[in-house]
């Protein structure tokens, strides 16, 4: 797999509206966009952070996959983001290495995004995520 750089960093909100404060005032980003995914319940705030984004999920459903995290595990860091060129090969050179694949083709994301998941299970404990700029 080829890799260039941590995309972003997925932190599990309750509220983008209260977490917001803390990542403008206490640490002195600036939220760029706000953004809601229909197809996969959420709503995200983004926040640069040199190259590295930083993502705040808030579940928009009781039935999102964020909403079950948070009821599971608590608000907190809930996936890595990894840039890759040619998503679909990297996903194809994933499995071919034995990763497990949460999504066997990409999808789109939020920020312009093309989208896959790599199955924690298979990646160290860590829900990974592939990003291609569209």
């Amino acid at each position: 797999m080829k890799v260039s750089h941590i995309e972003h960093l997925g932190i599990a909100v309750n509220s983008i509206e209260e977490a917001i404060p803390y990542w403008e005032n206490v640490l002195g980003l600036k939220c760029y966009a706000i953004e809601e995914v229909a197809d996969q319940k959420v709503r995200t705030a983004f926040f640069m952070l040199g190259q590295t984004k930083i993502e705040l999920l808030e579940a928009t459903s009781e039935d999102s996959t964020i909403a079950k995290f948070i009821e599971n595990k608590g608000i907190g860091i809930h996936h890595m983001a990894l840039a890759v060129e040619g998503i679909e090969e990297q996903l194809a050179d994933a499995e071919a290495q034995g990763i497990r694949l949460i999504d066997k083709t990409p999808r789109k994301g939020a920020d312009d995004m093309t989208i896959a998941f790599l199955h924690p299970k298979s990646t160290q404990g860590i829900l990974t995520e592939l990003c291609e700029k569209k």
